[in-house]
């Protein structure tokens, strides 16, 4: 196996340490815009033939299948912000290699009811390809991070094993991470991208139901406070537009299906306030003579999530919960998780709780593909794979999972 990983941000960085200390693959190229980061990224493993830096413009499909080429890479891992999932996606698809991701293609709002009904959906790009990759005996993993990712091993597990009859598939993700200001004071710096963040948050959060597929609400909506394990305790958690409610209806049967953020009130009103001015917004705006995105000014006045591990401290808990009845017919509600210290993940690979958390499971993912334990064909989520293998090898990987009966 060959590996082109495409962005050296936090957790394509966070990749590459975790793969060092695997033996599963024989190269791993790390690419990025700004080539010194990817340097960066592979230099405390220069005495490993296996790393090499590149530098790659991952808005190019065609730069994306000229660096697999090059390199005669096998698998493209995308690790660069959602809205360069589709050229990477070709790229890899052009070149002949398989593909993982750990966000999907982006969505559109309905141009009418963006709050009732659904537009563009999360993968839907990558979903009318599915075909194509099936036809040419190629596979695209997608959705293959924590969340989404690993909550959807978890929902593929709960299913397999658990349940007989599901109501209710929902991922909650909630922590206690705080990250101090050089003065010593909690500061407003998020763990994991501002780009991203806003995309999430600020678009129409999806459900699905099964008597009415799937549907949009107003965001931040229907809270509910949630008790995370391990002493991270009860967090408030609102619907948050996501993968898993696009994914996991597509290969399980569950009656709903919903994903809840713990995303606090000063997060909250700092979002709010960013879409009241207008700064989420993508599209360019003319300052001066200059065009630019308020969004990326945004994520420039920000601090790089990979840079504030030695200024966080806490857990961050990623699971699912899922409510309905067992193989004997019995009420049951169970929440698997994962739980990330990030003194711990510091200490261990010098990569924060976040980006670490996420970093690990395409890795796990690569590993199962490359000894043939994972197969398929096609566009496919983490759902279609068998889930205990993975789970097994999270715990292999030194980093176990738990479940909690309700």
């Amino acid at each position: 196996m060959r590996i082109l990983v495409v962005g050296a941000g936090g957790v394509g960085s966070a990749a590459v340490g975790i793969a060092a200390r695997r033996d599963f693959f024989d190269a791993m190229v790390v690419a990025d815009q700004d080539v010194g980061r990817a340097q960066r990224a592979v230099e405390r493993y220069v005495g490993d033939g296996r790393f090499v830096a590149a530098q790659v413009d991952a808005s190019s499909a065609d730069a994306v299948a000229a660096l697999c080429r090059e390199h005669g890479a096998t698998h493209v891992l995308n690790a660069v912000d959602p809205r360069f999932v589709m050229p990477v996606f070709d790229g890899a698809f052009a070149s002949g290699a398989d593909y993982l991701d750990m966000a999907m293609s982006l969505s559109r709002p309905h141009p009418v009811s963006p709050y009732e009904l659904t537009g563009v959906k999360l993968g839907d790009e990558q979903f009318a390809k599915s075909e194509d990759w099936q036809a040419a005996g190629r596979l695209a993993l997608v959705g293959m991070g924590v969340e989404p990712g690993l909550s959807d091993v978890f929902a593929r597990y709960a299913t397999d094993e658990l349940f007989g009859e599901i109501d209710e598939i929902g991922v909650r993700d909630g922590a206690d991470l705080q990250v101090l200001g050089p003065d010593g004071r909690p500061a407003f710096a998020p763990s994991f991208s501002i780009w991203t963040t806003i995309e999430e948050c600020l678009n129409p959060p999806v459900v699905w139901e099964k008597e009415r597929g799937w549907f949009t609400t107003p965001p931040f909506s229907e809270p509910e406070v949630f008790d995370f394990p391990e002493g991270i305790g009860p967090v408030e958690c609102v619907n948050v537009e996501h993968e898993e409610v696009l994914l996991v209806p597509r290969w399980l049967d569950a009656r709903r299906v919903t994903f809840k953020y713990g995303l606090g009130e000063e997060f909250i009103g700092v979002l709010r306030t960013l879409h009241k001015l207008g700064l989420d917004r993508t599209d360019p705006v003319r300052v001066g003579g200059v065009q630019v995105s308020p969004r990326d000014v945004v994520a420039a006045c920000l601090p790089d999530p990979a840079t504030l591990g030695d200024r966080m401290t806490g857990k961050t808990c990623a699971g699912t919960w899922v409510t309905g009845r067992d193989t004997q017919g019995r009420p049951r509600e169970v929440y698997l998780y994962h739980v990330v210290d990030n003194e711990w993940s510091m200490n261990e690979y010098g990569s924060q709780a976040v980006v670490w958390q996420t970093a690990i499971n395409p890795v796990i993912a690569l590993e199962l593909l490359a000894a043939g334990t994972w197969k398929g064909r096609g566009v496919l989520g983490p759902e279609a794979f068998e889930p205990r293998p993975f789970l097994d090898l999270l715990t292999a990987y030194g980093s176990p999972w738990g479940i909690r009966e309700h």
